[in-house]
């Protein structure tokens, strides 16, 4: 998008159990037997002593573990929010003006609370011609567009025509492809604009159409802003234009910026960002790519797999050859991969 202006245990002493003396000397009967139930009950009551300390040493610690347990389990309860709490705070927004609506809500999106999609999806056209494009907005606009959830771009994009007053209808299209042609200071944002009119469903065929006569204009800054807009579109019918002005725009920045919209940037989903990687895998047999666009190449490949193979073409046709073989074993029969 166009820029603007981190115890011890006690120990048992067992005795020799009484017996005749060396002398031979016998003790009454009695007196022995006496002594020796005496002896009896003093080893059971020390051992009674030992195993009561150590169960309820035992009982302690488990009774410890378990409020500890607890204390975690409270805390971590504690640290999400609950149903009523994210209730409550939505209930509170309904009663903010638009401009703070869209504000908290798209900026409680990029923080991915699934619940502020769908309230800036029902609302955004009720904002429409109530919203201003304040500085603060339109950072969060540009931060949303940043997220790798494309639903939130998506509700970027909502939000942003919301407060540029734009309808979702092909009057918007027409109203933006005069301003493209009147005004060469309005481009980068109408294109940009144009792009995302598309990608909601408004007239997505012929707003390619536009992108790919503007993606063509000898004007350098509106055929960078025109791949932008392909970007936003996000079809199918986009990812082409992209690779094509990515090989041979005859302005480095133009080949650039398109190398970061087959990439990272708009609202193409991975499936189709994948889908051009046999092509770009093809770039690095050109013997006649220049050095940046080679690296540009090389910087799409790791942004699209998330493979760190550096810039060595062998090793990414190799890693193609084995992950495409894989694919191709498990695809249903009849389906053909590029």
């Amino acid at each position: 998008m166009p820029e603007r202006r981190s115890a011890k245990e006690p120990k048992t002493h067992f005795v020799a159990a009484p017996h005749k003396s060396l002398s031979g000397e016998s003790r009454p009967l009695t007196l022995s037997i006496l002594r020796w139930y005496g002896l009896a009950f003093l080893v059971l009551a020390v051992l009674s002593a030992v195993a009561g300390f150590e169960v309820g040493r035992l009982k302690a610690f488990w009774a410890r573990l378990k409020v500890g347990d607890l204390a975690n389990a409270s805390a971590a309860a504690a640290s999400q929010p609950t149903a009523d709490a994210v209730n409550a705070e939505f209930a509170e927004l309904t009663r903010l003006a638009p401009q703070q609506q869209a504000e908290q809500l798209l900026e409680l999106a990029i923080r991915h609370q699934p619940t502020s999609l769908d309230l800036i999806r029902q609302n955004a056209d009720s904002w429409r011609g109530r919203l201003h494009n304040t500085d603060r907005l339109f950072d969060l606009v540009l931060t949303a567009m940043k997220s790798n959830d494309l639903r939130v771009r998506g509700a970027a994009i909502e939000v942003d025509l919301a407060a540029n007053n734009l309808t979702k209808s092909p009057k918007t299209v027409a109203h933006l492809v005069k301003l493209i042609r009147k005004d060469p200071t309005e481009r980068p944002f109408a294109l940009w604009r144009l792009g995302a009119l598309g990608n909601r469903g408004v007239q997505p065929k012929l707003v390619l159409s536009h992108l790919l006569a503007f993606a063509h204009d000898p004007n350098e800054q509106t055929r960078f802003w025109a791949v932008e807009g392909l970007a936003m579109l996000g079809t199918d019918g986009a990812i082409d234009p992209l690779l094509d002005r990515f090989a041979h725009d005859p302005s480095p920045r133009v080949r650039q910026r398109a190398a970061v919209g087959i990439a990272e940037s708009g609202m193409l989903t991975h499936e189709q960002r994948s889908a051009a990687i046999p092509d770009l895998l093809n770039f690095l047999d050109d013997d006649a790519l220049d050095s940046d666009t080679r690296g540009w190449v090389y910087g799409a490949l790791r942004l699209i797999t998330g493979e760190a193979l550096g810039n060595n073409a062998q090793a990414w046709q190799q890693w193609w050859a084995h992950h495409d073989s894989i694919k191709k074993s498990r695809s249903p029969k009849g389906v053909i991969f590029a």
